[in-house]
């Protein structure tokens, strides 16, 4: 199965104050409860989400951007991105497109930013602080959680079944005959270790990562822990994470610890739950956006 077709966004521009103009889009109806999805990477950009996150799209106001060095917000400064400069874009784009307290839908690595923004919001260093979290497998909460994740997608993507995948590939002649179909299937191949079904990896949207940019954020973390300072954040969250993500589970259970928060696992699904559990996640999304009173949620049969 390919891909599915992206529709164009209702509105889409540039941010005005951040220092580097940073791509940002809506889709849905306007005046609609407004959500602020964050990506993954760091180095990343939206479009991956979509379209699957366009779920969504019927009840809220969805509002994406490309943040600093990926996507169409690409930049050609020299200057190290850090944690820390990805917090203050965040707090720009919350006064610039949204003007009230954000509720926050954060992916994988856009669940951290949202976790390290919140905290620096709580205490005092940045504004306003979210009205609510919802956060689909976070990045590693730690660098010993990040450690245990490269070890174990390194494993998987080493394994017998996406060596063997390597193989065929490179036995098909397709790179001589297809470029284009060439390039997908290795990018394919290149994130099948985050899925509980590798096959599943031919339904995401191909990205690309700006890895200078993904290493000086990680760097910048240094020895990172956050749980010990999200038990000083107080506001709605919940998480939601896949049993077989190479992230490992401790790492959201330790989050929903320190936050108070429920912590939904599915069953028969990876890093990347909106592809392969789509309808259980955005059930899940809906029901705790709706307890957090932004929009209603699902009614009971």
């Amino acid at each position: 199965m390919a891909p599915l077709p992206i529709p164009p966004p209702r509105e889409s521009g540039f941010t005005q104050s951040t220092t580097l103009p940073l791509y940002w889009c809506k889709y849905g109806p306007a005046g609609a409860p407004p959500l602020l999805v964050l990506h993954g990477g760091p180095g990343a950009h939206h479009d991956y989400l979509l379209p699957h996150f366009l779920d969504l799209a019927d009840q809220y106001d969805l509002i994406f951007y490309d943040q600093r060095g990926g996507g169409k917000s690409k930049t050609d400064d020299a200057a190290p991105t850090g944690w820390q400069t990805h917090v203050a874009d965040l707090e720009f784009v919350v006064r610039e497109l949204l003007c009230t307290a954000p509720t926050i839908v954060g992916y994988s690595w856009g669940a951290l930013l949202a976790l390290l923004y919140a905290i620096e919001a709580t205490c005092g260093r940045r504004a306003p602080l979210p009205a609510a979290l919802a956060l689909v497998d976070p990045a590693p909460a730690s660098r010993a959680y990040r450690a245990t994740f490269e070890a174990e997608f390194s494993a998987r993507s080493n394994g017998p079944t996406i060596q063997a995948m390597r193989a065929d590939l490179a036995a098909s002649g397709l790179r001589d005959r297809d470029p284009a179909a060439y390039r997908h299937r290795a990018f394919e191949l290149s994130v099948a270790g985050y899925f509980a079904d590798s096959e599943r990896a031919a339904d995401l949207t191909p990205f690309r990562v700006t890895g200078r940019v993904q290493t000086q954020v990680w760097e910048s973390l240094g020895d990172f822990n956050v749980e010990p300072a999200l038990r000083d954040v107080r506001l709605p969250a919940m998480i939601v994470h896949g049993r077989q993500d190479p992230i490992p589970l401790a790492s959201s259970e330790a989050v929903a610890r320190a936050l108070g928060a429920p912590l939904i696992v599915l069953e028969d699904c990876g890093h990347v739950p909106y592809v392969e559990r789509r309808a259980e996640l955005f059930a899940a999304l809906r029901t705790f956006l709706g307890s957090a009173g932004l929009g209603s949620p699902p009614a009971q049969p």
